[in-house]
This record gives structure tokens, C-alpha cells and sequence, in this order.
């Protein structure tokens, strides 16, 4: 039996978030690829939850029963998202991994197998269950069972058991913020420490979902109410979005809505040895010449300065050091300020007086460079070092 279509103002508030939530975690996860970064487990947990928010809007507008094998599909997942945070965390605070880290994955990976027995299950089967989950007065299908898809009974429990995992982590990431407020002498309420800060209002807004899961499973029945989680989440990755545009650099340099970075440099002439010939040139301005401390610096600039095309730099730069023009000159001048910040003569000087000195112009332009590489301000940084 045909099944109604439901595309209304909630669908498309969740589609909008499936959206900003995948283009947010290609975005986080490319980022933090081969820097150790801590958002490389931001990136998985967005890509987590746009996984659950594109099983729940299949389910909410019907779409699901015109792709059954779909059905379930991000179940597991529910068995990862509290520990990408509780790692997210763990990195953002400055912990090191742990080699009993991959007990973190076992309940998802577990899950993952367990579900096999449902995924397997005929697409007849996968239509009877989305309408008992679903709720439609729709009559069922007449199926035969070859086995049981729930052999343990443990999948009729999956809210309960989803709940359970998410509290028992956020009990640990609370606990593991107020023993980095102790340590630091701050009240965990009212830390002035900017990551730690950060970390509890993010904490607070999980803390949210979660009561928010369990209002809803237990006023709801089944699969019915999951699109409330879905709306919240997606205000939540639009407020990260807004977040991510106000940080970016995009309008620190010429740019255009008309440039396509991923035909750059289709035509280059560039041969491997001419780029990793221009990388030493580059690392000579910049480690010997210091170029960077120029509060003038520009990539015209420092391609006059080695002989080379601005094109050429510029794809260099992209391609072999894995970051933009102005990233670079950001990332050696907070590593020149670390070094001036540690030192007894650093100590002396105002943050003013040390944006000067690595090129910066403004003590705002430094602070915000300063944190996005080191998580701290160059006021922390001093203090913890």
C-alpha cells in the first residue's frame, strides 16, 4: 500500500540541517587530516549526527518506504557519538591519545554486527517495521521469517541502552572539565579560561540533546517524536556554521564567489622537483629572512622576493605545504610569538608590543590566530608557560 508523502515546514528545517551538517564535517574532517587536530573527532560527531538526521527525515516524509534498505541504517551510530565527543574533549584539553583508546569503538562496533542480523532482513520485512515504528495505519505485510532479526532481544532496548551510554560519558566529560577547572583555580562555572569555557557550553548543549532524547522517547512512541532532536540539531549546526563563517580568513585576502579551488592549478606546468624547489625558497624567507614578520606581507610580495610567478607561490603553498598564503604567514608568526612569550624578555612585553613584532597590526588580528593555533590566548599561553 502506498504510503503519504510529508514534505511541511519541519522537513525542511531538518533537510537544511542534513546539509550544513555534512558540509560542516567535510569541512572539519579536511582540515584535520594530518595535523593531529582535535576536530578531526568534531568532524566524525557531525558526521554522525547527519547520518541520524538523514534517517529520521527519510522517516518523517515517508521517503524511507521508497528506500527500504535504508531502514535503520544509522543505528549504530548511536554507539559513537558520545565517545567522539568525550575524545574531542580529551584532545581540545591537551591530553594525549591513550592506547586503550579503541575501547571507546566497541560498543558501536558491536552494534554495527548485531544490526546485521536486521540488515539482512527482506525489504518486506524492512516495510512491516517501519510502519510499527513509525505508527501508520497501514496493514502490514504477510512475511516468513528465516531467522530472527533480534536474536538476543537486546535491539528492542536500543533507546534505553542509547540513553545509558550518553549519560554515563557525559557524567566522565563533566568530571573531566570540573578536574581542568581545579587544576587551573577557576570555578567550573565561571572560567575565564576561553577552551575550557568553549568545551562546557558545548558540553551544556549535549547535555540538552540528551534531555531532549529522553522527554521525547518518553513521551512519544517508537520513532514518532525523533524529528523534535532533529529540528534542535540543526539550529545547533547552524549556529556552528555562523561560528565557522566568523572565524574563517575568506575576506583577509582577495578572493572571488567565481574561483573554483579545485581547478586552481588544473593547468600548471609545475613538475614535482620545480615545487619542492620553491618550498625551499619559501622556508629560506621565512626561517632565515623571516618575511612573515613583515606587516606587509603579501604573496606578491614574498614571490618577488623568490624570483617566482604569484600563481606558482600560491599553488605551492596549497599543494606541498597543505595550507593557504595566509595561514602560513599565521602559523610562523604565532610559533615566533610562542617563542617571545616563553622568553624572560618576552615576559616584559605587552601582547601589543608582541603582535608587533611577528606583523601583525592589531592585538585582535593576533589573539584570534593565537587561539586558532594553540587553543589559548597569548595572555594563557604566557601564564601556562
Amino acid at each position: 500500500m502506498p504510503v503519504d508523502l510529508r514534505f511541511d515546514i519541519p522537513a525542511l528545517i531538518i533537510l537544511v540541517g542534513i546539509v550544513l551538517g555534512f558540509l560542516l564535517s567535510i569541512f572539519f574532517i579536511k582540515r584535520a587530516v594530518g595535523k593531529t587536530s582535535p576536530n578531526i573527532f568534531m568532524g566524525l560527531l557531525l558526521l554522525t549526527f547527519s547520518f541520524n538526521m538523514l534517517e529520521g527525515w527519510l522517516n518523517y516524509t515517508g521517503l524511507i518506504f521508497k528506500a527500504l534498505h535504508l531502514t535503520n541504517f544509522s543505528e549504530p551510530t548511536n554507539f559513537i557519538i558520545a565517545p567522539l565527543l568525550y575524545l574531542f574533549v580529551s584532545r581540545q584539553l591537551g591530553e594525549k591519545r591513550s592506547k586503550w583508546e579503541w575501547l571507546h569503538y566497541l560498543p558501536f562496533i558491536f552494534w554495527v554486527f548485531y544490526c546485521m542480523f536486521f540488515f539482512s532482513q527482506s525489504a518486506d520485512f524492512k516495510y512491516n517495521s517501519n510502519i510499527y515504528a513509525l505508527r501508520l495505519d497501514i496493514e502490514p505485510l504477510p512475511i516468513s521469517y528465516d531467522y530472527s532479526d533480534n536474536p538476543w532481544g537486546i535491539r528492542d532496548y536500543v533507546n534505553e541502552l542509547t540513553i545509558l551510554h550518553i549519560l554515563i560519558y557525559c557524567v566522565f566529560i563533566f568530571r573531566k572539565l570540573v578536574l581542568k577547572s581545579k587544576s587551573l583555580k577557576e570555578s567550573f562555572f565561571k572560567t575565564k579560561h576561553t577552551t575550557l569555557r568553549s568545551l562546557r557550553n558545548s558540553t551544556y548543549h549535549f547535555f540538552t540533546l540528551l534531555i531532549l532524547l529522553i522527554a521525547v522517547k518518553a513521551y512519544y512512541k517508537d520513532d514518532v517524536g525523533d524529528y523534535i532532536l532533529y529540528i534542535y540539531l540543526t539550529f545547533l549546526l547552524l549556529v556552528n556554521t555562523i561560528q565557522v563563517m566568523n572565524s574563517s580568513n575568506y575576506f583577509d585576502q582577495p578572493s572571488s564567489f567565481l574561483e573554483f579551488p579545485s581547478l586552481k592549478y588544473e593547468k600548471s606546468s609545475l613538475t614535482k622537483s620545480d615545487k619542492l624547489r620553491i618550498v625551499d625558497k619559501i622556508k629560506t624567507q621565512l626561517e632565515t629572512h623571516h618575511f612573515h614578520k613583515n606587516n606587509l606581507a603579501s604573496l606578491s610580495g614574498l614571490a618577488s622576493e623568490i624570483n617566482e610567478s604569484s600563481h606558482h607561490v600560491s599553488q605551492v603553498i596549497n599543494e606541498e605545504m597543505k595550507m593557504s598564503f595566509f595561514e602560513l604567514l599565521a602559523f610562523n608568526r604565532v610559533e615566533d610569538a610562542k617563542r617571545i612569550l616563553m622568553s624572560e624578555a618576552g615576559k616584559k612585553l605587552t601582547v601589543e608590543e608582541v603582535a608587533e613584532q611577528v606583523g601583525y597590526n592589531s592585538k585582535s588580528a593576533f589573539n584570534t590566530a593565537f587561539k586558532k593555533q594553540t587553543a589559548l590566548t597569548p595572555s594563557q599561553f604566557r601564564k601556562a608557560n
